[in-house]
């Protein structure tokens, strides 16, 4: 390849390029995460446990408990659905 042939500024469109890939990744990775229930507002309340019950206002400690069923409930029904259960 002759670098004669190269016009200067060919290195914008070498960016634009490889920016439009980047958001092409980005939009899949997003659709992935969708997909995937990775946009889950409640995870915060995962990490509690039983012991923590003391330490929490009794709403935000049954709002825990809730989603740790709801979670455990759809992991089972993922396990069940892979033919694993």
């Amino acid at each position: 390849m002759n670098a004669d042939l190269l016009v200067d500024g060919w290195t914008i469109y070498l960016w634009l390029v490889v920016g439009a890939l980047i958001l092409i990744a980005v939009a899949f990775g997003i659709r992935w995460a969708m997909r995937n229930e990775q946009f889950d507002e409640d995870i915060k309340y995962v990490m509690f446990t039983e012991a923590d019950k003391d330490k929490m206002d009794p709403v935000e400690y049954a709002k825990s408990r809730e989603v740790i069923a709801r979670q455990i409930k759809r992991r089972e029904e993922l396990i069940n659905r892979e033919g694993h259960g």
